[in-house]
């Protein structure tokens, strides 16, 4: 049966019966770096699901703080699921037929999940905000209560956002070219394949990178200022470094996540090998990196690993004798 051979649901709107995921275009040995993502994701799950843990098993770490970093694992952990796995089916297996129903399904979950990233870093930047400016109140403004409400807020808020315009394709009708140019059902290179107006999608797009990312980043530029000027309020230098030690790492995961948006930003129009390069390394490289430098520059965490191992290690011994 013909690709375009559609279900219509009124008289105008026609939905192919899938759409073709292209990837990269003229390149060699491309199955490399596919790899090379499938190893980056054994790594992501590995590192995630070990964050987890740590904070589950540790009741020391049942605290509102780590109910935001635990939620941050869970949103590295789910994303990669949602992009990397689809995507080595797609291109090492050589599946790039992918039913318009499932793609849909698959750049709902992968945006919803990217936005989660960005969102719990938001949440990071504002506990530590008022850790560092409000010492005295932090027990009474963050609360283990107030942490899950906001996380679950912000799942809502994040779903919401990318919903709307799955539900705004899913009133376009595809007649031409089935061909996705990006790795997995993006969102920008699906709406222009429409042949009616996607007004309201082309909208949808300029709105979501400045509510998703722009406006956390901002958010978080600010919760930065209040640090600094409360740390310049601190009279010794020894207890000004140890609290900007405790912002060490959230601001390394800042870095890695926000700094590869704002150079795919900067690049504008490029070509579409170079887009798909640039953002699945955007995508799949901080899900890997934010449990390694969580485990590395957080005294806190890395003092835990070591009880735990302390712990393990000596009920090892007790079951030896």
């Amino acid at each position: 049966m013909s690709p375009l051979n559609s279900t219509f649901l009124n008289a105008t709107i026609v939905h192919p019966a899938f759409f073709f995921i292209s990837g990269f275009s003229n390149i060699p040995h491309t199955k490399y770096y596919y790899v090379f993502l499938c190893f980056v994701y054994a790594l992501s799950v590995l590192g995630n699901t070990f964050v987890m843990f740590v904070i589950y098993a540790d009741h020391c770490l049942h605290s509102p703080k780590y109910i935001a970093v635990f939620n941050l694992a869970v949103s590295d952990l789910c994303v990669s699921t949602a992009l990397v796995p689809p995507l080595i089916d797609t291109f090492l297996f050589k599946s790039q037929l992918i039913s318009f129903e499932a793609c849909l399904s698959n750049m709902f979950f992968v945006f919803w999940f990217l936005f989660m990233q960005s969102f719990s870093l938001t949440v990071l930047s504002y506990d530590r905000c008022v850790a560092i400016c409000f010492p005295l109140r932090y027990n009474e403004i963050i609360t283990t209560k107030s942490m899950l409400v906001i996380t679950t807020i912000l799942w809502i808020i994040a779903g919401l956002a990318i919903l709307i315009p799955v539900l705004f394709i899913n009133r376009l009708s595809f007649c031409k070219s089935i061909v996705i140019n990006s790795y997995f059902c993006d969102h920008g290179p699906t709406f222009r394949l429409a042949c009616n107006d996607y007004t309201p999608s082309y909208m949808m797009g300029g709105i979501q990178p400045i509510v998703i990312f722009w406006l956390p980043l901002l958010f978080i530029t600010g919760t930065y200022i209040c640090i600094a000027r409360a740390l310049l309020k601190i009279a010794t230098a020894s207890e000004r470094l140890k609290a900007m030690q405790t912002c060490t790492s959230h601001l390394i995961l800042v870095s890695v996540f926000y700094l590869p948006v704002c150079i795919n930003a900067a690049m504008g129009s490029i070509h579409p090998n170079i887009r798909i390069f640039s953002t699945s390394l955007a995508l799949v490289l901080p899900p890997m990196l934010n449990p390694i430098i969580y485990s590395l520059k957080t005294e806190e965490f890395t003092e835990s690993i070591k009880k735990q191992y302390r712990r393990h290690k000596i009920h090892i011994t007790v079951m030896n004798k």
